[in-house]
């Protein structure tokens, strides 16, 4: 009587994990009338705030009125601890909100996707490149959901004041610009800023702006290579060097640099945009509403993030948001089939546009709104990258310490890639 007991058991497990296959693979169809058989009640945990979703979410369960999709919003402070202490205690969510910062961290607290069931080929027809830093050499770990990129704020006003008719489409403009766009006082004191590069302190997303120029040049930071994660930042490039690349992101910095435009003399650089203090930010395009509510009467406008001349290719840094699947569900089959739904469905687009960002989903980003600046940021979004950042706070200090170390002259641009290297090696072997 045991026996048969454990082999029902053993069959009921079986089932679900075949089951949740099956639906992504399209042997169970998926479709607006829940075909696949999927019922109960799953939760899904985010930081997104709820009352900018609440009616996407009541959509999605209008539509699919067997099931009950469920949304719990959590701080973003403590997410990170609140969830691993839900999933480790056995009462965490079905699926959550897995930001690209956070999947190095949680890559064995989920249920991958099988690549037999979503293959690589149609991962990346359905998805932009940013989603694939949800893929690993064990399966996917989220379905991408929405894109967050880098771009170019810049002030028009004193672009025109200057007889400046476009931003740079190309870093080495930059030097250009900066002697007409930077106003300085008799003792050499910066008034008004060209761009905030150079520092690390007071430049918003000075990791993002770092990670946007390494990853230009060809250097993916990390690598993957047969499941063990490494850095790449020392790896070798027959066209670039990313200690000449420092050199020229900490030149803005240096008083003695001919680009000198930026000093820890300023707050920080989102809001001496804002102040009117500096004429280019480089933020997120979730950013703009903040943007806009903090100067009204500012003329600003966006353009994509500067390239590299030469190359072919276009590159941003971006934020990538999934939905995963957590290890720990108690619901597998129905948690898959309401994963892959969102992130396939109409609820895809109404939440980037409730973020105020882009989708990843290639067909929705053929759809940008035709307002002044979601063009850029959806054309931005198709070519974004972004990179598995083993531990945000310690990648932080990290690239902070590589552009201290070269500000204060304790080493070269070359000799700060190579420690920096060393800590990464560190941090991904703990």
């Amino acid at each position: 009587m045991k026996g048969n007991f454990k082999i029902i058991i053993l069959a009921v497990f079986i089932f679900a994990a075949v089951f949740s296959v099956l639906v992504f693979s399209g042997t169970i169809p998926i479709g607006e009338k829940n075909q696949s058989g999927a019922s109960g009640t799953v939760t899904l945990w985010g930081t997104v705030r709820t009352n900018l979703i609440s009616q996407a979410l009541e959509e999605f369960n209008r539509a699919n009125p067997e099931l009950v999709l469920k949304y719990v919003e959590k701080s973003r402070e403590t997410f990170d601890q609140d969830l691993l202490e839900a999933l480790a205690s056995g009462v965490g969510p079905d699926m959550f909100f897995l930001t690209d910062d956070l999947v190095f961290g949680y890559k064995n607290k989920i249920t991958p996707i099988p690549y037999d069931s979503f293959s690589v080929a149609s991962f990346r027809k359905t998805f932009a490149g940013a989603g694939e830093v949800f893929m690993t050499s064990n399966g996917i770990l989220a379905l991408p959901i929405a894109v967050d990129p880098l771009v170019m704020y810049y002030n028009r006003s004193m672009l025109d004041a200057n007889g400046i008719l476009y931003p740079p489409e190309y870093w080495d403009e930059f030097p250009a610009f900066v002697p007409r766009l930077t106003k300085k006082d008799e003792n050499n004191r910066i008034l008004k800023s060209t761009v905030a590069l150079g520092q690390f302190a007071n430049v918003s997303h000075a990791k993002n702006i770092l990670a946007t120029l390494f990853m230009q040049s060809g250097n993916t930071i990390i690598k993957e290579e047969n499941g063990v994660f490494l850095p790449s930042l020392s790896s070798s490039n027959d066209k670039y060097n990313l200690g000449s690349i420092l050199k020229f992101y900490t030149d803005f910095a240096d008083p003695l640099s001919e680009v000198y435009s930026w000093n820890r003399s300023f707050t920080d650089s989102r809001s001496a945009f804002s102040s009117e203090d500096v004429a280019f930010y480089f933020g997120h395009a979730s950013e703009l509403r903040a943007l806009v509510n903090a100067n009204p009467n500012q003329n600003f406008t966006i353009a994509s993030v500067p390239q590299i001349r030469g190359e072919v290719s276009k590159l941003t840094s971006a934020r990538v948001i999934g939905i995963a699947v957590a290890a720990a569900s108690r619901n597998t089959s129905t948690a898959f089939y309401v994963a892959n739904a969102l992130s396939t469905g109409e609820f895809a687009a109404n939440f980037a546009n409730a973020l105020g960002i882009a989708p990843v989903r290639r067909d929705l980003l053929t759809r940008a709104p035709s307002d002044a600046y979601s063009p850029v940021f959806y054309a931005s979004a198709l070519y974004a990258r972004t990179w598995l950042d083993p531990s945000s706070a310690d990648t932080d200090r990290i690239f902070s310490s590589i552009v201290e170390s070269v500000l204060s002259n304790s080493l070269s641009p070359s000799d700060a890639i190579r420690d920096a290297d060393s800590k990464m090696t560190f941090l991904l072997s703990r």
